[in-house]
């Protein structure tokens, strides 16, 4: 059985616990999608990680870890993370990449970091991971799938070439670079080449097998559907699709084996980076939930940077749910609402005098003002509890005030960063 875990809203849900929950009983864990732009934070028994390339499998040595198709592959960040992961007394994880993955190179970091530089106020949000230069490559054909580095030395070279040729124009007269340093290159792709060459294999024919024999296989998806990039606040969203659907394309499976989909819902906002953002909190409220918000804070796995945080949008994650064809909903750090009288709820947007509770377009999107409906808080620590029975009344008919608005049955409840802090609840 496939099983999917992505994200309902701008990323940064909790994706990365749910997985790890989850995957006790899972045989394969892979990443399909996107890059080291954003990290999935993991509370166990090793310690506290932070993944921005790893699958959320490796602390399982009975979990087979892939990295589909469909990445951003960093293999400098990947073999840093294998590195402190095991240092840390994780044991070596089952880790295995597709032979179709294309890889991160240098000069895409580069031209992240330069554009975003030279768009200045006028910027994306990048988090200078290369992604946008990497998948523009992808699809120009001119990108590097991984298994074009165990050709022969003189047909690399002469690929590092003709991409030069393209890339040197615009260093030099856009950015006022320098020009890529060919001999350098082909260095570094000798090195990387020889440090994952043992893990490298077919994964699509891996999992054809997997899914014959019965193994239960969950895909793990990064960000959200907020920043797809057909589906989300475009032009402000990632270059790779965070949707469940695309899950089959990222890991080579056919659509139909997908069979369960637990989209990830914060039970606030937080979003990293620019875009539109109706239920966003500024000033002392929102530094106070962003203090006490995640697993130490809302700031960027990846990059540090501090989340915008705003009150729960229904109307966003409506949207966000039906994208994903959700079937279950993990509701997230439910525990850090216990300090507040009153929690506001975003249950509609007000564009030009109409309310609305569907989604709109982004330049519509832009106008929203929030509509809000008032519940009470429950005003204590709900760390610990274990059945859904036992939550405060105020807890429960915020979960439940929050699942009839959005239309998805809300399943699973996580009430504090560790693994264990889950509550299972039955649909309906």
């Amino acid at each position: 059985m496939v099983k999917a875990v992505v994200g309902a809203n701008w990323g940064d849900e909790g994706k990365g616990k749910i997985t790890d929950t989850l995957a006790d009983n899972a045989d394969v864990v892979i990443r399909f999608q996107g890059g080291a732009n954003a990290g999935h934070t993991i509370v166990n028994d090793y310690g506290k990680f932070a993944l921005h390339t790893m699958p959320s499998g490796v602390f399982h040595s009975h979990i087979m870890n892939i990295i589909g198709n469909g990445v951003a592959f960093d293999i400098t960040k990947f073999m840093k993370e294998l590195n402190e992961i095991t240092s840390k007394g994780v044991p070596m994880p089952q880790i295995m990449i597709s032979d179709r993955v294309q890889v991160m190179m240098p000069y895409h970091v580069l031209f992240d970091t330069l554009e975003e530089a030279r768009l200045a106020g006028k910027s994306f949000g990048s988090t200078k991971s290369g992604i946008a230069p990497f998948y523009s490559d992808k699809f120009a054909k001119i990108g590097w799938q991984i298994n074009e580095f165990y050709q022969n030395d003189e047909a690399i070279k002469e690929k590092i070439a003709r991409i030069a040729e393209i890339k040197d124009v615009i260093l030099k007269n856009l950015y006022h670079a320098e020009p890529i340093d060919q001999e350098a290159l082909f260095e570094q792709i000798v090195s990387w080449r020889e440090q994952v060459k043992p893990y490298i294999g077919n994964v699509a024919l891996y999992l054809d097998k997997a899914i014959k024999e019965g193994k239960t296989i969950l895909l793990e998806g990064q960000l959200g559907t907020m920043k797809d990039p057909d589906h989300g606040i475009y032009p402000m969203v990632t270059s790779s699709s965070p949707l469940a659907a695309y899950g089959a394309i990222g890991a080579g499976i056919p659509p139909y084996e997908i069979k369960q989909i637990v989209t990830v819902s914060k039970a606030y906002s937080s979003a990293v980076g620019a875009g539109a953002f109706v239920s966003e909190l500024f000033g002392d409220e929102a530094e106070e939930l962003r203090r006490r918000g995640g697993d130490g804070g809302e700031y960027g796995a990846t990059t540090g940077r501090p989340r915008r945080v705003g009150w729960y949008d229904c109307v966003a994650s409506k949207y966000g749910c039906r994208l994903q064809g959700t079937t279950d909903v993990a509701f997230t750090v439910l525990d850090v609402l216990g300090y507040l009288d009153e929690i506001p709820v975003c249950v509609g947007y007000d564009i030009d005098g109409e309310v609305t509770t569907e989604f709109p377009v982004t330049h519509l999107l832009e106008k929203a003002k929030p509509v809000y409906e008032v519940l009470p808080g429950w005003k204590c620590d709900i760390r610990g509890i274990k059945n859904y029975e036992d939550l405060p009344e105020n807890c429960r008919k915020y979960i439940e005030f929050i699942e009839e608005h959005i239309g998805y049955p809300i399943t699973m409840v996580s009430n504090g960063p560790a693994r264990t802090d889950i509550i299972y609840r039955k649909k309906g």
